[in-house]
């Protein structure tokens, strides 16, 4: 008998579109010339009100399918609505990845080589700035947790002079890029989509150490991420209100009422900090504020057993 024909793993790719039209054609130019070619890309739009639908179509093939939502679920729901899809099909891999990034043709490919090689649960690629691609975004990162688990990117606006050229562990990475295997959804669940926008990912990675998934970084893989292209940028009304308003749900949502207590007072004198030498406003002071306790509101009577978003 002939030996079967070996297949190479399908890997779901999961983005999420919001008037985007500006960022849609790189993009889908990066993708659609992957060496790699066993991929399903779900691009989920949430009620753009600009040309983003009719871009992605104009550049899909059968690869890709478009899921239109009538109207804005964020970021964490049209994550989970690709997710769901992805496993449908029988993708073996999952792969998150912001519409707002360039890359070259062995993205994927690398991706999927370093997993092999590491037997990490997921991996990343460096991160580094469109505009400035020698500029490093994220080489990986890590929690916080004397600051409420609050995270930082290894690297951040550092030149790349091959200081970050070693892989390793890491415990944080922005889901702007991350190549997981499917089973980690299932061990983890799927994004809280109470979050909407921000914080979502934190939240995700965080469950994933808790629930021992192995998360590595992978230097050799590079993408430019045009960052916060999207949002109006991290200094934007929008941005500055769903930080806020998510951390203090985040820390309610997994910290023990004494830690998140304390750490929400610290919040709160951190902003007061901030006006009081300069660094905001009145304005930007009160729209962290109001949005922080906002959060707690969001929190109060959180029961921190509440399922995770389903995956049926």
């Amino acid at each position: 008998m002939p030996e079967p024909e070996f297949q190479p793993a399908k890997v779901g790719i999961v983005t999420v579109t919001y008037n985007s039209e500006s960022v849609i054609p790189d993009f889908m130019a990066s993708l659609l010339a992957q060496s790699y070619t066993n991929f399903r890309l779900f691009a989920v739009d949430n009620a753009s009100a600009d040309a983003s639908i009719p871009a992605m179509r104009e550049r899909s093939d059968h690869r890709v399918t478009l899921i239109v939502n009538p109207d804005n679920r964020g970021v964490a729901e049209g994550n989970n609505q690709g997710i769901r899809a992805a496993l449908a099909e029988g993708c073996e891999f999952i792969l998150l990845l912001n519409n707002d990034t360039v890359f070259g043709p062995e993205l994927l490919a690398a991706l999927l080589a370093g997993m092999d090689r590491s037997q990490y649960d997921m991996v990343a690629p460096k991160m580094l700035y469109h505009d400035e691609p020698r500029r490093i975004w994220a080489a990986g990162g890590a929690f916080q947790p004397w600051l409420g688990y609050r995270i930082r990117h290894y690297g951040k606006d550092q030149f790349d002079r091959g200081q970050f050229d070693d892989g390793r562990l890491v415990t944080y990475v922005p889901t702007c890029c991350v190549l997981m295997r499917s089973p980690v959804i299932h061990r983890v669940g799927l994004m809280d989509p109470e979050y909407f926008v921000y914080f979502d990912d934190v939240d995700f990675m965080y469950r994933a150490l808790r629930a021992g998934v192995t998360l590595g970084y992978l230097p050799e893989v590079t993408l430019l991420h045009k960052v916060s292209s999207c949002t109006g940028g991290e200094e934007s009304t929008f941005a500055k209100s769903y930080a806020a308003r998510n951390r203090a749900y985040f820390l309610r949502k997994h910290l023990s009422l004494p830690c998140w207590a304390a750490c929400s007072l610290l919040y709160l004198a951190y902003y007061l900090a901030l006006r009081l030498v300069g660094r905001d406003d009145a304005s930007a002071w009160k729209l962290k504020t109001t949005s922080f306790l906002r959060g707690l509101r969001m929190a109060v009577g959180f029961v921190p057993a509440l399922p995770h978003a389903r995956l049926d």
